[in-house]
């Protein structure tokens, strides 16, 4: 609900590397590998458990368990090079729910696929052509459509899409593929019918940066930076400054024992021309855009 291009490097690069090499991110999860001796709890989960523990990795997960014990946020911390969980907490993580707008990045490479890894422009006309805006965001491309969200870009987009043409890109990233009958808005994270486990769609983030050079790939992730500069996400870009991020919102019903009309979700992986980690995380009550501000609040504790 509710610069193009890829990170640039200069001097604002470079200041948000130091900013995240003062943490120890660069030394501790890249090479490094200054392990700390501690005894991991017995109820920690396995893939947990068997994570080694670096200066960063038990830092953070410190300010996570006491600065951020609000019972309506849930998240999952990975080392974005390893794809190493660091820490967790969130109920039933590997359940599949309704995950809203982070479907849409894997149902625009579906459709580019079937297009050339061609993407079509669109003019959004808010509310009156089916976007969560009430306000117009004017023709978009794919780059800019990302960044704003615009449902109205990505139900055209998928409108002729159907399930079956997902199972392959479902399968490559990793996701719990949808229904082969679903079609349409259902596929692009509308409703509550494609549902994908919290573990799952974090993992299929890590890999989307993977497959950065493939044809369709770059054109999601300059758009994931514009949503950090000032898209949905920017909650996330405000509180970074200067360093970047690539970051994904999305809005979805709440499966919360209390519902809430919907939860908030953000995908978040810093800084953005070399991620070293990623932070997904689930607001209790708030869309994604208001999500994203409390990602930008944890992860600027982070780097701090």
């Amino acid at each position: 609900m509710k610069a193009d291009g890829f990170s640039r490097h200069g001097r604002g690069s470079m200041d948000s590397l130091k900013s995240f090499a003062t943490l120890g991110l660069l030394g501790s999860l890249l090479s490094l590998q200054l392990w700390v001796c501690a005894e991991i709890p017995s109820n920690q989960p396995p893939e947990q458990a068997s994570a080694p523990k670096t200066l960063f990795s038990q830092s953070a997960i410190r300010i996570l368990d006491t600065e951020f014990q609000d019972p309506g946020i849930s998240y999952l911390l990975f080392d974005a090079r390893t794809q190493v969980l660091l820490s967790s907490r969130w109920q039933d993580r590997a359940r599949p729910i309704a995950l809203g707008s982070l479907v849409k990045p894997f149902t625009a490479l579906a459709y580019a696929e079937a297009h050339n890894f061609e993407y079509p422009t669109h003019v959004c006309r808010g509310e009156a052509s089916g976007c969560w805006q009430i306000h117009p965001h004017g023709q978009l491309d794919i780059v800019s459509a990302m960044a704003v969200s615009c449902n109205s870009y990505f139900r055209a987009l998928a409108a002729d899409l159907k399930g079956e043409q997902m199972l392959a890109t479902a399968n490559t990233f990793g996701l719990d593929p949808p229904n082969s009958e679903l079609a349409g808005d259902s596929l692009m994270g509308l409703g509550e019918q494609w549902r994908v486990a919290p573990l799952h769609m974090a993992r299929a983030y890590l890999e989307l940066y993977r497959w950065r050079e493939q044809p369709g790939v770059r054109d999601l992730l300059s758009g994931m930076a514009q949503s950090a500069r000032r898209g949905t996400g920017a909650g996330v870009g405000h509180a970074l400054k200067p360093t970047e991020a690539l970051v994904k919102t999305g809005t979805a019903p709440c499966t919360h024992l209390h519902p809430a009309p919907a939860d908030g979700f953000v995908v978040a992986l810093v800084p953005a021309d070399q991620p070293e980690i990623l932070l997904m995380i689930r607001v209790h009550g708030v869309a994604g855009a208001k999500a994203a501000v409390t990602a930008g609040r944890m992860l600027k504790r982070m780097q701090e």
